[in-house]
């Protein structure tokens, strides 16, 4: 039984799947690691197998899944991880020209309790270099796309991370040619998840293209995703959709709270108008606080922001930054495209309600790791 396997997808790898082979048998040696590797290959008319089978000949350990007509890339990765002799597995594309350095901290993660470990470009001390900016506007949009599903996980779709095989075992993966990852996080049966800094160098031949076909599989994979978790409801999409829900529900009753408070004080007390409404507006942002703190999050038992002080006062500020986004999306719509104010503010409220969850599911009730 191997320490590690490392699976390595090829496109066009007979550019340097010599070099990163090497690589990786040095990473090996040098931290004790009995691992294997399997290259996968797409049958592409190139040198990849020739060179595979060529250090096969003084290396037993390495071998190769040839993708069969029909499928894509990444459907063969699966069958690489189903063959795998090892109970963690590691993916890295070959175009990562120092994926390999992250190998031994992966493993130390795993080993140390996670389910999943996610070499990231987006936590801190990640990096992205020699990338157009046109694919890094495309990559925020994707990213961001798939963080509506994953709401914690700043980089669902690195093409670099290691997982528990047991994870992955019994989850029916069907990705569309774009990233694995993606259908991990979806189908995979796990609790825990680390992102770890990775360096990130787009190569300057590199021959990416993410064309519109690519972005409508990437879609129809999300979809897909979001479908799973509907009829399969211990996923974690399921339970981060579940808390979106209640998030809404809690939202809904510090409406009452907001238009009860603010007749009460208008009507009875007899305050101004602006006095009241920012009354009314504070007691509900209180309730809600206090509904989700105890409600909405009660299963998140460690959050990265211990005291329930500190955490009020994120939300509070999180809420402010809701409200003036309202107030911006309402006014430009009504002013300056001419739009019904009462259909205007509607917008305003479900773009700032996504903001709230968003930015409060990752700062407010932020899981500790």
């Amino acid at each position: 039984m191997y320490d590690l396997t490392v699976i390595i997808p090829t496109l066009r790898g007979d550019v340097n799947i010599a070099a990163i082979i090497q690589e990786v048998n040095a990473v090996f040696s040098q931290h004790s690691i009995y691992g294997e590797i399997f290259v996968v290959n797409n049958n592409l008319p190139d040198r990849t197998i020739e060179i595979v089978r060529e250090l096969q000949k003084t290396n037993p350990s390495i071998h190769f899944v040839v993708q069969r007509k029909g499928d894509g890339n990444y459907q063969s990765v699966v069958e690489g991880i189903h063959k795998a002799q090892s109970d963690i597995v590691l993916v890295m594309d070959a175009d990562f020209p120092h994926a390999a350095t992250c190998i031994p901290q992966m493993l130390l993660e795993i080993r140390a309790g996670n389910d999943l470990v996610i070499g990231s470009r987006f936590v801190e001390c990640g990096i992205v270099k020699k990338w157009p900016l046109k694919w890094q506007v495309t990559s925020l949009g994707v990213t961001l796309l798939g963080r509506l599903l994953f709401p914690e996980i700043r980089d669902p779709v690195s093409g670099c991370f290691a997982v528990k095989k047991s994870v992955i075992e019994q989850a029916p993966l069907k990705p569309r040619g774009y990233k694995i990852l993606l259908e991990v996080l979806g189908k995979g049966h796990w609790k825990t998840a680390k992102e770890i800094p990775f360096e990130f160098v787009d190569p300057a031949e590199s021959s990416r293209k993410f064309g519109l076909k690519l972005l409508i599989d990437y879609v129809i994979q999300v979809i897909d995703n979001a479908w799973y978790s509907w009829n399969h409801h211990d996923s974690v999409v399921w339970q981060e959709w579940k808390k979106f829900f209640m998030f809404g529900m809690v939202g809904l009753s510090g409406l009452v709270v907001n238009e009860g408070m603010l007749i009460y004080l208008k009507e009875f007390a007899h305050l101004d108008l602006w006095i009241a409404s920012i009354f009314a507006i504070e007691l509900s942002i209180i309730s809600n606080f206090i509904w989700n703190d105890l409600w909405t999050f009660k299963s998140d038992k460690h959050h990265a922001i211990t005291h329930r002080w500190q955490r009020f006062l994120s939300y509070q500020m999180i809420s402010l930054g809701g409200a003036v986004i309202n107030f911006v999306i309402l006014n430009m719509l009504a002013l300056y495209a001419g739009i019904d104010y009462r259909i205007a503010n509607l917008f305003g409220i479900l773009i700032a309600f996504t903001w709230n969850f968003l930015i409060n599911r990752h700062f407010t009730w932020k899981k500790s790791n």
